[in-house]
């Protein structure tokens, strides 16, 4: 089984390497903003005309929005932009061009409706204060050195690891890996190197294939499971909260930039805000692991992992909640079970949005009208069923497993309650048209985080 993935590791440049590094981004980031200046302009233009009532066959030619479109405009006038463009790689254009191409693509999808999810604004210029460095390689000599300490970009050279990529030099040595492209990125105050990487994977099965397992987060505990585990919570934020106000008021006392003035950020500035940026940094890292962790151990142990399709985005209108769903990651829960039960043979199930699941009683099916936030117990009033809230959610998310196996095994969807909740009875399993199936879910709707 062929599959997409991410080999992230940090980096460890000289000064000299990160300022040819940054003048790549840097030129990705000229390319980007010329590109979108010339798409306005000329939408503007066109727009004018219109008014004028011009002809559509007289309008100014329109600027093709695909990469190859952008990529020849930018070399008919890149003489002219950028007249230091030999002294980087052509892969520097590429990378800005491309974030262009994607924008204007998913914004174009968003108005007519093509595109799923939120309205997507138009594109913005990129800032060189505000964005975040990067540049991706996906032509040239890309490899890990024989050391696996070292690794080898197009124009950037010989790069040092800080730590050692054995388990991508592994796959590379058995031919069971091929990389696609490499991402150079800085986050937190350090530079990091993304490959991705085309892997072909064993097939593989979970170590109980007949397990059922129900997943209910939450913010009190991170994950309820049917089994009956309670996984804790970190609050990672929470816990670096007042380290992370102490430097915030640090860096408010130091000489910040100042665009109206055109004042130039101080030294001591500069170092606090980096420091503001490794602790988020370091914050985020230990968010990353421990979701890493609870997933893997999901995927590998039981044949079939049941969640909801939560609104996240809904949830964190709440002020007052906000900042700790944040930091559980519900969203990010769901997103790694996607790739990872494909990975290790499992399936994924997702119960329907408007499913009850901690309205329903576990025990004899009833389901309650209203339950509020504050009932951290479930007290059902037909069978005498006392229970903690979430794990009777997670038993009710592991129960639709065999409502799924009756209806087939293509639907990872349920259906639950149409928005109003029913006052009893077992829901009804509804197939529902361009659902993905389990082995869809695993390699095709989620990926593992890239750069």
């Amino acid at each position: 089984m062929k599959s997409i993935q991410a080999y992230r590791f940090a980096l460890d440049l000289t000064p000299g390497q990160e300022r040819v590094v940054l003048a790549h981004a840097g030129a990705a980031r000229v390319a980007h903003n010329w590109a979108l200046a010339r798409a306005k302009a000329i939408m503007d233009q066109r727009a004018a005309e219109r008014t004028y009532g011009v002809p559509d066959d007289q309008l100014t030619p329109a600027l093709s929005w695909s990469l190859a479109g952008l990529r020849k405009a930018w070399n008919a006038a890149k003489a002219q932009v950028a007249p230091w463009w030999g002294e980087v790689s052509k892969e520097a254009f590429n990378t800005g061009l491309d974030a262009l191409a994607r924008a204007l693509q998913n914004w174009a999808g968003s108005r007519t409706g093509k595109r799923k999810g939120r309205p997507v604004g138009f594109p913005r210029f990129k800032s060189r204060r505000r964005a975040t460095p990067s540049v991706r390689f996906t032509t040239g000599a890309i490899r890990v050195e024989p050391d696996r300490m070292h690794v080898v970009l197009p124009r950037l050279g010989r790069l040092k690891l800080h730590e050692s990529a054995r388990k991508l030099a592994r796959r590379l040595e058995a031919g069971t890996a091929r990389i696609m492209s490499a991402t150079v990125r800085r986050e937190g105050g350090r530079w990091h190197v993304a490959f991705c990487v085309e892997v072909e994977r064993a097939e593989r099965s979970p170590a109980r294939p007949g397990s059922v397992v129900g997943v209910d987060v939450g913010i009190t505990h991170l994950a309820v499971l049917s089994t009956g585990e309670l996984v804790d919570n970190p609050r990672h934020l929470s816990t670096a909260q007042q380290r992370m106000r102490q430097l915030s008021r640090a860096l408010s006392r130091k000489i910040g930039p100042d665009r109206r003035t055109g004042q130039h950020p101080s030294s001591r500035w500069r170092r606090a805000a980096n420091r503001l940026g490794r602790a988020h940094a370091q914050v985020a890292g230990l968010r990353r692991d421990g979701l890493h962790k609870l997933t893997t151990r999901l995927a590998r142990e039981h044949g079939t992992v049941v969640v909801e399709d939560l609104n996240v985005t809904g949830m964190l209108a709440n002020r007052k909640l906000a900042r700790h769903i944040a930091d559980a990651g519900f969203a990010e829960i769901r997103r790694q079970l996607a790739y990872k039960t494909g990975w290790n043979g499992a399936r994924l199930l997702v119960a329907d949005r408007w499913y009850p699941s901690s309205k329903t009683c576990s025990g004899c099916g009833a389901v309650k009208t209203k339950l509020t936030l504050s009932e951290r117990e479930y007290h059902c009033e037909e069978c005498g069923l006392v229970l903690d809230r979430d794990l009777n959610a997670a038993l009710n998310l592991a129960a639709l497993a065999a409502q799924f196996d009756t209806a087939g095994s293509g639907p990872v969807t349920a259906r639950g309650a149409d928005q109003k909740t029913r006052t009893r009875g077992r829901v009804a399993v509804k197939r529902e048209p361009g659902t993905a199936s389990a082995d869809q879910t695993g390699t095709a709707a989620g990926q593992p985080a890239a750069a």
